[in-house]
């Protein structure tokens, strides 16, 4: 689900918040930068009421202590006390770009700790699969590293860094 949104102005945040269903990610964008909080714990509490699995802003959010200790999942791009307006009409659930990324309604936003990715939806099975084969190779690789192979050989790094003239001691 996406919302667009005027840069201090929350407006159409809350009516997404109306029509998404359990399990979407709610993806917030501006159309000019914004770091202005347009998200916060009550916000939050009714996303959870909801059943929305969490949300991404390209703007800010507040209440960063309240939504850690809700274990609410937010991604955004700064974190400030500067509120905002409900003033602006805007858009629901159309694509939006978030950070550098395009994102339509129906996308697979997948995030971490590391960060947020975006998938397209015809894209999922292919990422998914990919993922599933990496992670085959990572546990692989995590093995004859634990048993004390260096990556250098297990990646086949060494004629990489003689190619290059790199020289260690």
């Amino acid at each position: 689900m996406t919302s667009l949104n005027h840069a201090g102005d929350n407006l159409m945040l809350h009516a997404a918040v109306e029509v998404c269903e359990p399990g979407d990610v709610l993806v917030v964008a501006t159309l000019s930068p914004s770091t202005h909080g347009m998200f916060g714990e009550l916000l939050a509490t009714q996303c959870r009421a909801q059943g929305i699995a969490g949300v991404v802003l390209d703007a800010g959010v507040r209440d960063r202590r309240e939504l850690w200790d809700m274990s609410f999942p937010v991604w955004s791009r700064a974190i400030s006390a500067a509120g905002t307006v409900k003033a602006t009409p805007g858009w629901v659930n159309v694509p939006v770009t978030c950070g550098s990324a395009l994102v339509n309604p129906g996308d697979l936003v997948v995030a971490d700790d590391d960060g947020v990715m975006v998938i397209p939806a015809a894209d999922v099975a292919d990422v998914v699969e990919a993922a599933r084969l990496r992670e085959e190779r990572e546990a692989a690789n995590r093995a004859r590293f634990q048993a004390g192979e260096l990556s250098l050989d297990v990646s086949n790094l060494r004629p990489l860094l003689e190619r290059l003239g790199v020289t260690y001691s």
